[in-house]
């Protein structure tokens, strides 16, 4: 069974130019980084404000739901734990 792009659903953060971090959900991570930046129309306003934004973490999900719960979740983080997320998986990535 072909998985198409719309069921692709990732949980990413981003890290604005004031070292702020924002997280969100997409099926279209490119077009979406391309909204945040002022590339192209969108994005959430937050990140129109603090932009240049760079992904600093991403984490597959199997739904949309999935994802939402997910945000939800590391958005109630603080930053110093939304930082160790990011380097735990920096460190992984990095082996």
């Amino acid at each position: 069974m072909d998985i198409t792009p719309q069921n692709n659903w990732l949980i990413y953060i981003l890290e604005c130019r004031d070292d702020s971090l924002y997280c969100g959900i997409t099926n279209n991570l490119e077009k979406r980084l391309k909204q945040h930046n002022g590339e192209i129309k969108g994005g959430a306003k937050y990140t129109r404000s603090h932009w240049p934004c760079k992904l600093v973490y991403k984490e597959k999900s199997a739904s949309r739901s999935e994802a939402s719960q997910r945000e939800a979740i590391i958005k109630k983080m603080s930053k110093d734990e939304k930082q160790a997320l990011i380097n735990l998986v920096s460190e992984n990535n990095g082996r």
